[in-house]
């Protein structure tokens, strides 16, 4: 099985948190992918030597500047009222609903699930915000998270 259950996930309270829980049948598309799973993803996709953001090389796509187009503010979103992601963000992926994306924290935790879920529930995801990245199923397009509440826009290469 590549995927844990999410009640064995060491961050399940982010979905499941009072401030703004994930309904109960919502909960079966987020789907944290198990050790194996999430370093052959890792690797494949981000860094074949770097276990997280803060130590990618400058040979990992992500590390070069050329990849990325703009910088917009979440943080604004994410404390604001409305559940939607910024405009920016969802002007620049136009994806369907039904694509799947991955939701990369370090090298041993990542979430798979729909363009959808995410959208409707990013606030969650980005409870812990530090450097993750969004990736889509064979798509070019990325989004990398910040601490500082900036999201870059980016195309893997």
């Amino acid at each position: 099985m590549s995927y844990l259950p999410l009640d064995e996930y060491q961050r399940k309270w982010i979905f499941t948190h009072q401030s703004m829980p994930v309904p109960e049948d919502e909960l079966e598309f987020i789907k944290p992918m198990n050790q194996a799973r999430a370093a052959q993803f890792w690797k494949e996709n981000i860094s074949a030597q770097s276990p997280d953001m803060e130590r990618l090389s400058s040979s990992d796509w992500p590390m070069k500047e050329s990849n990325w187009t703009d910088a917009v503010d979440w943080m604004a979103a994410w404390d604001a009222d409305e559940p939607e992601l910024p405009e920016e963000v969802t002007a620049f992926i136009d994806w369907q609903d039904d694509v799947t994306v991955y939701f990369c924290y370090e090298k041993y935790n990542i979430i798979e699930t729909k363009w959808s879920t995410f959208k409707k529930h990013w606030k969650n995801f980005l409870f812990y915000d530090d450097g993750p990245m969004l990736l889509g199923r064979r798509r070019s397009q990325a989004l990398w998270f910040d601490s500082k509440g900036n999201v870059k826009l980016g195309e893997r290469t």
